[in-house]
């Protein structure tokens, strides 16, 4: 678990625990850092992902506060309760869009991310580590998400990966097959979005989908 997720479960413990309550504004950044002993770039990730959630909400210029509709079930926990079909849906619909959107907006730089967490997953399918190459997968795949300069759809994205993530463990406790398998199409992926060929680029994700990537 990394070192924010712990943060977000000790927040998330302290709101339903009645410490923080509904609608009421929560510490500040100096403040959470010297409660949860943690930096800032770690508060601020934490803050960040429970707002996504719904959980927390941001006033630019107010600070952050518990959000009045929250009763202790938090978006990634409504997510694990849907049918995983759905959950596939919609995670399918909003990848098409983020595909679509990398292979035209993409930096250097986000083109240089998408790179190494494709090395990373063929490294770790060489490895026969499979929680590697879960990690490593939804890496290269939030990667995209990011290089396609919409933050509203990345971090919506990035709620659907969390389930994806439960959803490989789960699937390939006995070996790596699957990402072995179609890592071919994750080659052809980025090098569709490196060459800025958006139809190749759908076509491929297509294929990467219908395999349930």
């Amino acid at each position: 678990m990394k070192l924010y997720d712990r943060i977000v479960t000790q927040i998330k413990e302290d709101i339903t625990s009645g410490k923080y309550k509904a609608g009421e504004k929560i510490p500040a950044e100096p403040e959470l850092m010297q409660l949860y002993g943690v930096g800032r770039s770690t508060i601020r990730e934490a803050i960040k992902t429970l707002a996504i959630s719904g959980i927390l909400k941001v006033q630019q210029g107010s600070g952050t506060f518990v959000n009045n509709s929250f009763q202790g079930v938090s978006m990634e926990q409504r997510l694990r309760r849907a049918d995983f079909d759905e959950i596939n849906a919609v995670r399918a619909f909003l990848e098409k869009e983020i595909v679509k959107l990398a292979t035209v907006n993409h930096t250097d730089e986000q083109l240089a991310e998408i790179e190494q967490a494709l090395e990373s997953r063929k490294l770790a399918i060489q490895s026969e580590k499979p929680q590697e190459c879960a990690d490593a997968d939804i890496a290269f795949h939030m990667a995209i998400a990011n290089a396609s300069g919409n933050t509203v759809l990345s971090d919506l994205y990035y709620s659907f990966t969390l389930i994806m993530r439960n959803f490989f463990s789960a699937r390939d406790q006995q070996g790596i097959s699957h990402f072995a398998m179609n890592h071919h199409l994750h080659e052809q992926l980025f090098k569709a979005i490196k060459s800025k060929k958006t139809n190749q680029s759908q076509q491929v994700l297509q294929k990467i989908l219908d395999n349930n990537y």
